[in-house]
């Protein structure tokens, strides 16, 4: 059976067990198995892109960590996306009309209301999960042009230790989370006008080939689960496995010209707080998966 099913198949168990096992061996040792030298992420090397390629076939998620320095260039995640196939651009209200989100504090209408736009703590979430079904976000791209004066640090985690830590303690974890109507965002309704319908689906998914792909948020308020027991079981179990201390957790504080790029890895932002030139990052979200992972 291909890799990319062997996740997904609750019925067959030793191909479950085989994915599992290699998936558990190859855990990266430190945070720098993850950190990929580049020179600029504009124009990778073949060897750059094949590291960057490798630690996203392999975990799920790749920092980089350039020369570019402070360089405002938007082309600079747009040209890194499109190395590894990433074409199709998420349009969400906070971006920009090139698609690429400038996350930095803003308080103008568009954004006001937005945690990501303000210096509060984020919570464990994949990007994009109130989208509707047919733009699920795949991958993104979060590359810092300056990073807080202090604080901001990101942490990530790929969604198939998620997985298999749920599945090993109970498959019905699993089973409940993949459930059409297990997850639902609210509508967004500003002054009577709703700007995005209510976003009903499952938490884990088949992506791409039949990749794992998930769809989460640890808000507390603003959203709902399915009303039932196993549902409300397999939530708890999914925050006690976010919450625990061997997770294996990528914690970072990216500095300028750094960046990452994941299959929309689950990830949080700690409180930060800004002195002279705010905080920048670029943010693109994207509807394909890293192209060869």
């Amino acid at each position: 059976m291909p890799r990319h099913v062997t996740p997904l198949s609750l019925s067959n168990h030793d191909a479950y067990r085989r994915w599992r096992d290699a998936k558990l061996a190859d855990l990266p040792e430190s945070p720098a198995d993850l950190v990929v030298e580049v020179d600029d992420p504009r124009r990778l090397t073949d060897a750059e892109a094949e590291a960057i390629r490798e630690c996203c076939r392999r975990w799920n998620m790749a920092v980089y960590r350039s020369r570019v320095g402070d360089d405002p260039d938007k082309a600079i995640p747009r040209l890194l996306g499109a190395r590894f196939g990433l074409q199709r651009l998420d349009h969400n209200p906070g971006a920009d009309e090139d698609a690429i989100t400038a996350v930095t504090i803003q308080s103008d209408a568009l954004h006001r209301g937005f945690i990501p736009y303000t210096d509060k703590p984020i919570a464990w979430h994949t990007d994009g999960y109130y989208n509707s079904p047919q733009r699920q976000i795949r991958a993104f791209i979060l590359h810092c042009v300056r990073p807080a004066a202090e604080g901001g640090e990101n942490a990530l985690l790929d969604p198939e230790i998620v997985y298999i830590r749920l599945r090993d303690r109970d498959p019905a974890h699993i089973r409940a989370l993949m459930h059409s109507e297990a997850m639902t965002i609210p509508p967004n309704v500003v002054d009577g006008e709703e700007l995005r319908p209510a976003s009903t689906g499952p938490v884990f998914m088949s992506g791409e080939g039949g990749s794992l792909a998930m769809r989460y948020t640890d808000r507390k308020r603003n959203i709902h689960w399915r009303d039932d027991a196993a549902t409300t079981a397999a939530v708890a179990a999914l925050r006690e496995v976010l919450a625990a201390e061997d997770t294996p957790v990528l914690r970072l504080r990216l500095e300028s010209g750094w960046g990452v790029i994941c299959n929309n890895a689950l990830h949080t932002r700690t409180r930060f707080s800004d002195a002279g030139e705010p905080r920048m990052l670029y943010r693109g979200r994207y509807y394909e998966r890293i192209q060869g992972t």
